[in-house]
């Protein structure tokens, strides 16, 4: 940590005072030149979202981040804060981050008169030179820029226009820093005008008294698209003030996806060292994220958040470790039966249409699933036809004739060793695996063999059943008899 210095020292060391738009483009280009990584973390954004960050940078823009839920816009606002500088000089005592060299406060200014080289200096740590407020219809100009203190006006016995009566605001302490404004549409309209004269001029103005304060502060705002809330939107001389508007999106492909999920779940290492997670139950849980966001049943303008598969992730290792603890065993893998764990994380977070809701989010949740399974199966199996000719054999046959004299029930709690070998027992079972997913890890194999039940039983070629425990396969006809 840096000790307080002087004035005279400061200028002595060599430091140059900048602009915040002068110090993060400077560290900006120092990593682009060192061929250092800008944003870390940031998967699937490394040709679309970032290069627009990068000149949005460059040209010293406020910058707007318009995106659905959970497109990591809050992450990309708090990434830049490595693009400050570590530590940063200020007056001493000074509540709005004062430059000793362009001092803007009373306070300031009068300290740097009365002592000159002799100034007092503080630094400022780059941690300390973010702030972030979620725009709330509540938030008034008082919290955001500040208000008259009638208490310290007549202590100090001042008139209501002298700068010392003044509470700063979120804003004006933010001075020299970096401020998020998250929700930006969610901020009252009359509130957005008062956010005008600070972002073009650096006027403040307080209760009709005009105070020139030329403040110096990165903005960042984020937002929904409009046409995604009725709470609100931006009011378009705000847009107009904005530099840049970037639009942030959702993961394209499978693989991304799984990378945030890694990156973001709450695993520990020890659930990790425990609890083996095949690469295709990774997959179609990101798969049932993207079967939701193609959903009609799912509002397309509200999105479907990264956190679903984040916190499925969570709930889906959450029902391994509960069995690992039931069944007193040292390791287990994760099953597609313990899918049906994950509903909670689906069912709270996604917004449904009202042919959704009709349904129940239940519902909706295990058809989504059914249908991530569905996109895994056809991509590793054969489709499986709606109609079969009579006499002839495809390779599902013997399996769904298998099922005629036999039934499989196959339990949450059952240790590993007893859950494969029920799989295992079933002959045609391991004959459609090897003709076609040979390739794969045992894992992977093992996995597959529910995949194919699964598919099998949404396909209405065999049945399913279930209680608060286990799932019970049967022949279809068997299953329609039970049920009637």
């Amino acid at each position: 940590m840096k000790n307080d210095t002087t004035f005279k020292e400061l200028k002595q060391s060599g430091y140059t005072d900048k602009t915040i738009n002068q110090e993060i483009q400077a560290n900006l280009i120092a990593k682009i030149k060192a061929k250092e990584p800008v944003f870390e973390g940031l998967w699937g954004y490394e040709d679309s979202v970032v290069p627009q960050l990068k000149k949005a940078i460059l040209a010293g823009h406020h910058i707007n981040l318009l995106g659905l839920r959970g497109q990591a816009k809050t992450r990309i606002a708090r990434s830049m804060v490595n693009l400050l500088d570590e530590y940063m000089p200020i007056v001493k005592g000074s509540e709005i981050n004062d430059s000793p060299f362009q001092p803007i406060s009373k306070f300031a200014r009068d300290l740097i008169a009365e002592f000159g080289d002799e100034t007092p200096i503080s630094w400022v740590h780059r941690s300390n030179r973010f702030f972030e407020k979620l725009a709330t219809p509540d938030v008034n100009v008082a919290d955001l820029i500040g208000d008259i203190d009638p208490i310290k006006a007549a202590t100090l016995k001042l008139p209501y226009s002298d700068e010392r009566v003044l509470h700063y605001g979120m804003i004006p302490r933010a001075n020299r820093s970096i401020f998020v404004l998250n929700e930006l549409p969610d901020l009252q309209a009359r509130i957005q005008v008062s956010l005008f004269n600070i972002l073009q001029e650096g006027d403040i103005q307080i209760r009709g008294f005009q105070l020139r304060m030329p403040l110096d502060i990165q903005f960042v705002f984020t937002a929904n698209p409009e046409d995604y809330t009725n709470r609100g939107s931006i009011v378009t001389p705000l847009k107009d003030r904005i530099g840049s508007q970037i639009f942030t999106h959702y993961p394209k492909t499978i693989a991304l996806a799984k990378q945030i999920t890694e990156q973001e779940a709450a695993i520990s290492s020890d659930d990790k060292a425990q609890i083996q997670i095949p690469d295709l139950a990774k997959n179609l849980l990101e798969e049932v994220a993207f079967a939701a966001r193609d959903s009609e049943y799912v509002d397309a303008k509200s999105g479907v958040s990264a956190r679903l598969t984040i916190s499925a992730m969570e709930n889906l290792v959450a029902a391994a470790k509960l069995r690992l603890i039931e069944t007193d065993a040292a390791k287990t893998t994760i099953r597609l039966l313990d899918f049906m764990s994950i509903i909670p994380s689906i069912t709270g977070k996604i917004e449904l249409v009202y042919e959704g809701e009709q349904e129940g989010a239940d519902y909706v949740a295990k058809i989504l699933i059914d249908k991530a399974v569905m996109t895994q199966f056809e991509s590793i199996f054969p489709r499986i036809s709606k109609l079969e000719k009579e006499g002839i054999k495809n390779q599902y046959t013997d399996l769904i004739k298998w099922f005629n004299k036999n039934h499989l029930e196959l339990n949450y709690t059952d240790t590993d060793e007893e859950f494969y070998s029920k799989l295992n027992s079933i002959t045609p079972l391991a004959t459609v695996i090897e003709e076609n997913a040979s390739e794969l890890s045992e894992d992977d194999k093992n996995f597959c063999k529910e995949l194919v039940l699964w598919a099998l039983t949404i396909s209405k070629k065999l049945d399913k059943s279930e209680n608060s425990n286990a799932y019970t396969f049967d022949s279809a006809d068997i299953g329609q008899y039970l049920r009637n």
